[in-house]
């Protein structure tokens, strides 16, 4: 089952206060195909769908006790089914994701969050007949807690920096747990009702990794999830692209607005002070998110490069996808 509410309480409406304003949202793909992306229809992206931004929600958190918080949530890997295993959707430990804030109103990034993962296989294997049997899985076992007995044999990392000014020539520095660390792990995606038990069981265990996060040069904490959740967003997809075969008076059941009911995204998402983002001069901000990738990419074939080394890249960063106004 694919139906996961944003942690962040995603809602339709972007809400626009005087300390933030939204920047973009997915019916903006119809930029230069090269740059722009959403729920597949830029060309360029289909190719490299790990990368793919499906939209980006910036706005004025709403929870008790949260007012003096922005909350920026950028989705990617559109069109995920529940039945999506073995390897399910993780992101590309090659790509750069980046969400960035202009909060001078000149279409710059003054502050980017720049996100990079990494998938580790432990090789793990379970004990059958008294045998050793690895196992061909992201998991072996149920799960329930982030502390539990269960066996997950791809563990998804991920770290965050923090740059202020130019996103590649600015000052950086690393995000951190409340404790100190620099890396957090992404929860697995939701397998089924026999690995979690159910639904509600799988959003407890998605929930044990909300981190507490301290931000360099902001003087409150703030909160960060990385994982799967239901896609927010609403869009009759099939019936938009067959010659616009829409019936605005019938119900979104029959196919007006469905088409993404029981899809998920990865969700990147995180709530920061109003403080770090926005300056004394200037209440308003605007928000976008990017995804990058080396400009070179080698494929080894040979059986010695194993299947972690089996692609080399390097070069420069090239963004290759986009939800906002500004290209590079």
């Amino acid at each position: 089952m694919s139906r996961f509410h944003s942690l962040f309480k995603v809602r339709p409406a972007l809400t626009v206060l005087a300390a933030a304003t939204a920047a973009t949202i997915a019916a903006m793909s119809l930029a230069v195909p090269a740059h722009a992306s959403s729920h597949r229809e830029a060309p360029f992206i289909t190719s490299a769908p790990k990368v793919d931004g499906t939209d980006f929600y910036m706005f004025r958190s709403y929870e008790t006790g949260r007012s003096d918080y922005v909350t920026l949530i950028a989705n990617y890997v559109p069109l995920q089914d529940a039945y999506g295993g073995p390897n399910y959707f993780s992101l590309y430990p090659n790509a750069m994701y980046e969400i960035h804030i202009d909060n001078k109103g000149d279409a710059r990034e003054d502050l980017t969050f720049q996100f990079r993962f990494k998938n580790t296989l432990k090789n793990a294997a379970l004990t059958v007949g008294g045998k050793s049997v690895a196992i061909p899985l992201v998991h072996g076992v149920g799960m329930t807690s982030v502390g539990s007995s269960a066996l997950i044999n791809v563990q998804e990392t991920f770290t965050v920096d923090v740059m202020r000014g130019d996103r590649c020539k600015g000052n950086r520095a690393s995000v951190t747990s409340k404790d100190g660390a620099s890396t957090f792990i992404k929860p697995l995606d939701f397998i089924g009702h026999k690995t979690f038990g159910s639904d509600q069981a799988y959003q407890s265990y998605a929930n044990q990794y909300v981190h507490d996060i301290k931000i360099p040069g902001c003087e409150l904490p703030g909160r960060m999830f990385v994982g799967q959740r239901k896609d927010p967003f609403v869009v009759a997809l099939g019936k938009a692209f067959d010659q616009f075969n829409l019936n605005p008076l019938g119900a979104s059941v029959n196919g007006n607005a469905a088409d993404l009911a029981d899809k998920n995204v990865t969700a990147i998402e995180m709530e920061v002070p109003i403080a770090c983002l926005a300056t004394a001069t200037e209440p308003v901000i605007g928000g976008w998110t990017t995804a990058s990738l080396r400009q070179s990419r080698l494929l080894d074939g040979s059986s010695a490069a194993g299947n972690s080394n089996v692609e080399r890249v390097g070069g420069v960063w090239t963004q290759v996808s986009r939800l906002g106004m500004r290209p590079r």
